[in-house]
Parts: C-alpha cells; structure tokens; sequence
C-alpha cells in the first residue's frame, strides 16, 4: 500500500484527491457509498503489477477531495460528477485518448454515465453491482423507490438535508460505516426515523480494523453530507437526463453482481438484466457475472475473483 501514490489535482473547482500506481493503459476506478479510493486498494495493487496505471480518485464530497459546495446539493448531480472527470482525465492524462473505466454502486452509476455523455473517453467499462437503468420520464428515481419500499426506506431517508446525518452522529461515525458494510441481507435497508439500523452488525471479515479506521477517520473529518448529496441530487439528475431518455450505452462492458446483493433484488433488476432489457440499452454488453455468496461490496469481499474478471475483460482491447 505504501506504494501508492498520492496526489491532489486541481480540476472544475475542486481538488481532487487521486490515489495511483503503475505504468501503462489507464484505468479509472470510480467508488461508491460509503466508500473512498481505498475501496480499490486490491484492485489497484493487482492492476498496476499486470501493466495498467490504476487511478482512483476521492469522488466530490469524499476523503481528501475538498471544494465541493457540500451545503448545496444541487451541485451533486451525474452531470457535475462527470465533469469533474472529464477534467480529471484531461488533466492527468491529456494523450491518453480512450481509458478504461471500473465503478461500483454509485461509481457504477457516474460510470454509466461517463459513457452515456462521452463515449468517445472511454475505451471498455467493467461495472459492480448496479446495472444501467434507462431513465423512466413517467417517475423520478426517488419516487420509484418511494413506491416500491415507502418513506423509511434509506433513498428516501437520506433527501432531507441534515436529517440523516444528525441521526449517524448519534449512532457514531465507525458503527454507522460498520453497518453499512458488513449489510448482506438480499432486500431493501431501511432506516426508520429514530431507530438507526436497528442492529449492530459484526465487522465483515474481509475488514480489517486498519481498513474500518481509515474509512472511518476520513468520514470524521468530512462527514456524511457531500456522500448523501448524491442521493439528494437524484431528482435533479432525473430531471437534467431528460435529453437521454431512451438513449443507449455504446461502449463494451462487462457487468459483475453479488448474488446477495440488495440492489440485485429489487423488483424486476434480475428480470432486466437476464431477460434482454439490459442488453437492449447496453448493446455492446459483453458478459454478465453473478459472483455466488457474495453481497454489495464485493470488490473488497472478493478481491481475488473481481481483480481476475477485470483483468480477463481489459486484455480483449
């Protein structure tokens, strides 16, 4: 790990925190809620000894990246999330031309669309845990989750500014992080105002103390709002995707899903991805992989497997 470096990169307003090694094709890794760069240690490690440049930045509003107008979340949407790394590409990478790019949860979700906005960036794309899902005009993200689960569901929970991130200073930075990570019930999580999680998890074993301290030092120092800004930017993402709708993914991908994955089961996801609509809108969608036993955060729980799809998929181009 001491390998890694690590740098801070002026770009859109912000400074960007990018944790990288290795020399070769660029691959971008994009994490996810609650997660940092160093969700990708394993597979940044891996990746740069098999020739790549691996670079993984702290995405606006996470870790060491400072800048972001954390108190508006309007400012959060997947059009200012891709704008930072168009620049952040440019930047660190102005001949690059093409890169490869691996996101997971909500770094699945800008990495979706990254390739939906610029397609010409992007080189093959290897996504964790969350398929591409065509925008709906009819309903907004928020209110289909609203429908599905009702208001004590944690999409939902996390609109009101300041609300959630009252309630997880109560529970404490390191317990509500624990949960989040060590979550491997395949079905909604719901947060019911007041009651947290409703339990307290063991600390997944593929979490190190040293591993939960990290995150759990990063969140002290900048909170929980600039992650759930994200969410909160849901609808205004909807809104400004409008010009999207219908519209297809062309770029080669390979999609990986924990078979306990909670976004794996919400209703009609395993139809979609299994049954032609995913491949319908991502045309260029190469292989689908359901790893066995595994749950959401499954490039830290089965880094091994993750690093071996990766590498197997970026050989191809």
């Amino acid at each position: 790990m001491e390998k890694i470096e690590h740098k801070i990169i002026p770009v859109n307003g912000l400074n960007i925190h990018v944790a990288a090694l290795g020399q070769g094709p660029l691959v971008l890794f994009l994490h996810g809620f609650p997660e940092l760069w160093y969700s990708w240690r394993h597979q940044i490690l891996y990746l740069a000894a098999q020739g790549y440049r691996a670079v993984a930045p702290d995405l606006r509003g996470y870790g060491d990246t400072t800048g972001a107008p954390v108190e508006d979340p309007s400012q959060f949407t997947t059009l200012h999330i891709v704008g930072d790394l168009i620049d952040l590409l440019d930047a660190m990478a102005p001949d690059a031309g093409k890169v490869f790019v691996v996101g997971h949860d909500w770094g699945a979700i800008i990495a979706w669309h990254l390739c939906l906005y610029r397609p010409d960036k992007v080189k093959a794309l290897v996504n964790l845990s969350v398929a591409f899902v065509p925008r709906r005009p009819e309903m907004s993200t928020v209110d289909k989750f609203r429908s599905l689960y009702g208001d004590d569901h944690y999409i939902c929970r996390f609109q009101e500014p300041g609300d959630i991130e009252a309630e997880f200073a109560q529970i404490g930075t390191k317990e509500v992080l624990k949960n989040f990570l060590a979550f491997r019930i395949p079905g909604p999580l719901y947060f019911p105002k007041g009651k947290g999680f409703g339990y307290s998890a063991d600390k997944p074993t593929w979490l190190s103390e040293d591993d939960l301290g990290y995150y759990t030092k990063k969140f002290e120092q900048t909170g929980f709002s600039g992650a759930v800004n994200y969410y909160r930017a849901m609808g205004r993402s909807w809104e400004l995707n409008a010009p999207w709708s219908g519209a297809q993914v062309k770029v080669p991908a390979k999609f990986i899903v924990g078979e306990l994955d909670l976004i794996y089961h919400i209703p009609g996801t395993k139809e979609f991805i299994h049954k032609g609509g995913f491949q319908k809108y991502v045309p260029l969608l190469q292989e689908v992989v359901v790893i066995e036993g595994a749950a959401h955060f499954i490039n830290q729980e089965r880094p091994d497997e993750i690093n071996q799809h990766i590498y197997d998929f970026l050989q191809q181009f």
